[in-house]
């Protein structure tokens, strides 16, 4: 008797342990990330009386980690058991966090940039070792549906964590949400020892300096086909998304002529999109291999941020920005699973570690530049321009539509 696509997909995923641990801990997690996020940022706020630097200090803590510890975070996921690497770095992160609390409840109200610097560099090293765990422990045909489940907790996160982190700020303060922060990240703790016990296999048998398997993983991307093309749309990615972000507020005030309040919806309507795109992407995932949904989301991206920037009126802007936001899901997922299905376990660390950095270094790159760039261009021209580097990103992962994973393993073991 054969089984459907839908038994094999959704009874098989929520009776995986991994997945079902996993998701969670994100779940737990993401309470935690939020209500510091939003939190500190308001605390920050109230205590500078807006100092624009004192409240850009708080993206580099987020951020800076991004740059500076995630392949070597990466690296280091790969030699360390990855159960035991995610529990100490959430007990680690509940500790600094009450370090953080106990400090401020003696008045030095500067050590809060601590608590989001210290929780995202432990993230570089917890992170990858979820994807390994995935790796190791997930059936190929799941893990594209488990991205799904994944993805959408973070895009239902977008929508509840600003609310959930002003929420408890303004009605309870910093200290309690400094103590819902380390609580957070303690029941994480706690739920990932559920996780299947790490394989001593898994540990790596032969010695290794770090410097050397640094090499490793650079070595293993450039030998990986996959991964370059997977490299160059990424690359594209980061250009055009960060060409734009700084300018969303332009469109609401330039192009359709209302206060910059109107930015709120916005953002509203992407969200929304993305809440309702991790559903639909599920039922996608199951029959639809990830380089065609990575393709499909870019392309739809292209699609939106072309007609925002010709639009002139806020139904059409909303509906762009909100079936943008629709297919984000697509992206993620395309992605995440085309890293595991093209990388082996003992790599996986290394993979994010240098394909992630290369989609934000390139976002920042053009975050950095928008403003001048708004100055002597059109803002249709920029978003234009931002179509045009989705559509390269496509190009770049074409190669790819025509064979399977397994296919570019093998060729790539000759």
């Amino acid at each position: 008797m054969t089984k459907t696509n839908s038994d094999i997909s959704t009874g098989a995923l929520f009776r995986n342990q991994v997945i079902r641990t996993i998701l969670m801990s994100v779940f737990f997690l993401q309470i935690g990330i939020w209500v510091r996020n939003y939190s500190i940022l308001l605390y920050v706020i109230e205590k500078t009386n807006e100092n624009p630097v004192a409240v850009s200090l708080i993206s580099v803590a987020e951020f800076a980690p991004i740059f500076l510890f995630s392949f070597i975070g990466g690296t280091f996921a790969d030699r360390w058991p990855p159960k035991r690497t995610m529990i100490w770095c959430d007990l680690l992160s509940a500790l600094s966090i009450f370090v953080v609390l106990l400090t401020l409840m003696l008045g030095s109200w500067k050590v809060i940039f601590f608590a989001t610097l210290v929780s995202s560099v432990l993230s570089q090293f917890s992170q990858p070792s979820g994807m390994k765990l995935f790796k190791l422990h997930v059936k190929e045909e799941l893990i594209q549906l488990g991205m799904s489940m994944y993805q959408t907790i973070f895009a239902v996160f977008m929508i509840l964590g600003p609310i959930i982190g002003t929420f408890v700020y303004q009605h309870y303060g910093i200290g309690a949400a400094i103590a819902i922060m380390g609580i957070a990240f303690l029941l994480s703790a706690a739920t990932l020892i559920f996780l299947p016990p790490d394989r001593e296999s898994e540990e790596n048998k032969e010695k290794t300096t770090l410097m050397q398997e640094m090499k490793a993983g650079f070595s293993y991307v450039r030998n990986s086909r996959a991964l370059t093309l997977l490299g160059g749309c990424f690359a594209a990615a980061g250009l055009a998304i960060g060409l734009t972000q700084p300018l969303s507020v332009f469109l609401i005030t330039e192009r359709l002529g209302l206060p910059k309040e109107q930015l709120q919806w916005l953002m509203a309507a992407f969200g929304a999109g993305m809440i309702l795109g991790g559903g639909l992407t599920m039922g996608l995932a199951k029959k639809t291999p990830p380089q065609f949904l990575l393709a499909l989301g870019m392309t739809v991206s292209a699609t939106g941020f072309l007609v925002m920037g010709l639009s002139e009126q806020l139904w059409l802007t909303l509906t762009a920005q909100f079936i943008s936001g629709l297919f984000m899901p697509c992206i993620h997922i395309g992605i995440n699973t085309m890293i595991l299905q093209n990388t082996e376990a003992s790599f996986i660390g290394r993979v994010n570690g240098i394909l992630n950095p290369m989609f934000m270094g390139t976002m920042v790159i053009t975050m950095s530049t928008s403003g001048w760039l708004k100055e002597r261009l059109s803002l249709l021209a920029i978003y234009e321009s931002a179509a045009l580097l989705f559509i390269v990103g496509v190009l770049a992962i074409v190669p790819l539509f025509k064979r399977s994973p397994a296919a570019l393993k093998k060729s790539e073991e000759i």
